[in-house]
């Protein structure tokens, strides 16, 4: 498989519903459950680009934009923007649909860094 066809490949895409459980006093969604969610999906890019043991080993400027109100559906999209020897990035963009028409806005962007690393938790080559 060449590198864009695992790029392409390895795009994730997740959809999930903003219920009450998942909001502050604000009516939003909490900024660290958005986070946890991010790097969710930036995990399994990077694992469904790389096909290795992937660990996050640093989070890069994450931006809120737009408050994400309960009663929405949010998408993360995870795509892998640069490869290195055994580290790569992956860019998380969070859209906020609203349930009852087609509008549709990004409210996060956000870039992981992640390192492949063997059962001995040694880094490793992304690629080979």
């Amino acid at each position: 498989m060449t590198l864009d066809e695992r790029l392409q490949h390895s795009e994730t895409r997740i959809f999930k519903a903003v219920f009450p459980g998942t909001t502050n006093h604000y009516d939003t969604l909490f900024g660290g459950t958005a986070m946890m969610l991010m790097d969710e999906v930036a995990f399994i890019t990077a694992t469904r680009f790389s096909r290795k043991r992937m660990v996050t080993i640093s989070s890069d400027r994450i931006n809120f934009t737009k408050p994400i109100p309960a009663g929405t559906i949010i998408e993360l999209v995870g795509k892998v923007t640069d490869v290195g020897n055994t580290s790569m990035k992956v860019s998380v963009e969070i859209y906020i649909e609203e349930m009852y028409s087609f509008e549709r806005e990004k409210a996060i962007t956000g870039t992981f860094t992640f390192v492949a690393i063997d059962e001995h938790k040694h880094p490793v080559k992304v690629l080979e």
